[in-house]
């Protein structure tokens, strides 16, 4: 994979479910200042993503969170815990990704989520039994199609003039700045992707070079893209009917008088895109796990005809498929969210270990130590909340 289409396939990661799904859900708790609830989980996420990148830099292998954390405290049981963290994670969200589905498919049709959820799941598993080679481009066509989509919600919603004349739209909700903080732990979710591209960096180009790369520029368009949509969420509709929506993007483009059958269409598009990419990530973790010792063989076993890992592909399908009809949209967005946020304070203290004992890679990009320092501290803090709200 080059950089160029390591990019997109982090773009592709993070953008997706997020944005088309959630802000409903993160309207429901922030209200009116949904888009700083978007903006803290970025900031949290953020310093996450520069330790991802001096780690991915730094020990370009899959599994790469188990790899960071058996490298830092050579702990068995940590590294098999951490790397069956992710495993979860990948499931879990693709597991939401997967529900989210039902909402816009309904525009067009309605058919029993029992039903759609299964041909999709299983669909995806065979796509990414095939090869990676076929999956990244497929993920890749999937999301500049979605980038398209969120072009298409801006060019017709975009409209600063109401919010500068209408302030009180950006109002927090009914729930105050708990809310606020309840919604961006929702957010977070949205954020979620550029861990995943780590986990592909031996199939990547001079990863040492290239991941760093591609994973800010990944964060940072994503970022940008997610407030500018906000933003034009809370200016088209009224707050009550943003809060109660299947399908936001599709009634963003409806509340301006536009046929909301392109973006319905492009936002299925772009769900299938991020469940497709984490049942990739699920599968290579395994993989990768297993060729660490760290799990059984039986996940290594590679397809001699399609070259992945196929029997790791087979048991991630089973898992995304039972917890995707079992469990409800925001329960799986939430149970996703914290998982990653405990990932994420390991991984900051992985890395402020190795700098620590270790001392700085040669060769490779060097962040400064206050980096994964409120990384860990900032992932801490929101699971702390997280916990207090659940209680």
């Amino acid at each position: 994979m080059s950089l160029p289409l390591l990019t997109l396939y982090g773009l592709g990661t993070i953008v997706g479910a997020g944005i088309y799904v959630l802000i409903a859900a993160v309207a429901s708790q922030a209200g009116g200042a949904m888009p700083f609830a978007f903006l803290l989980a970025a900031v949290i996420a953020g310093f996450t993503a520069f330790s991802y990148a001096e780690l991915g830099a730094r020990f370009p292998f899959s599994a790469g969170e188990a790899v960071y954390i058996d490298n830092a405290f050579s702990m068995r049981l940590a590294t098999l815990l951490i790397g069956y963290a992710v495993v979860f994670v990948g499931i879990s969200s693709a597991a939401t990704i997967s529900r989210s589905f039902c909402g816009y498919l309904s525009v067009f049709i309605d058919m029993p989520d029992t039903v759609v959820i299964s041909v999709l799941v299983l669909s995806l598993g065979t796509i990414a039994a095939i090869g990676i080679g076929i999956s990244v481009w497929f993920a890749t066509i999937i999301t500049l199609i979605s980038l398209i989509g969120l072009f298409i919600v801006l060019g017709v919603a975009w409209d600063p003039g109401i919010l500068i004349a209408e302030p009180h739209r950006l109002a927090v909700g009914d729930h105050g700045y708990v809310g606020v903080m309840a919604g961006a732990l929702l957010t977070f979710y949205a954020f979620i992707g550029f861990e995943d591209m780590v986990n592909i960096a031996e199939e990547v180009e001079s990863p040492e070079r290239n991941l760093p790369i591609a994973i800010v520029v990944a964060l940072v368009a994503s970022t940008l893209l997610y407030l500018l949509v906000a933003l034009a969420a809370v200016s088209s509709l009224p707050l009550h009917e943003l809060q109660q929506s299947r399908a936001p993007l599709a009634d963003i483009i409806a509340a301006h008088g536009y046929d909301p059958t392109l973006i319905t269409g492009i936002s299925l598009i772009s769900v299938i895109n991020g469940a497709l990419v984490q049942v990739i990530m699920a599968a290579r973790v395994l993989f990768g796990m297993s060729a660490r010792g760290v799990a059984h063989r039986w996940l290594g076993l590679i397809s001699p005809l399609t070259r992945t890992p196929v029997n790791a592909t087979v048991i991630v399908v089973i898992l995304v498929l039972v917890a995707a009809l079992t469990l409800p949209l925001v329960k799986l967005a939430a149970i996703t969210s914290t998982v990653t946020l405990l990932i994420f304070a390991a991984v900051n203290a992985a890395l402020l270990r190795l700098r620590l004992t270790a001392g700085p890679a040669v060769g490779s990009v060097n962040y400064p130590l206050i980096i994964p320092a409120l990384g860990c501290l900032l992932s801490l803090v929101l699971l702390l909340f997280s916990y207090g709200i659940s209680t």
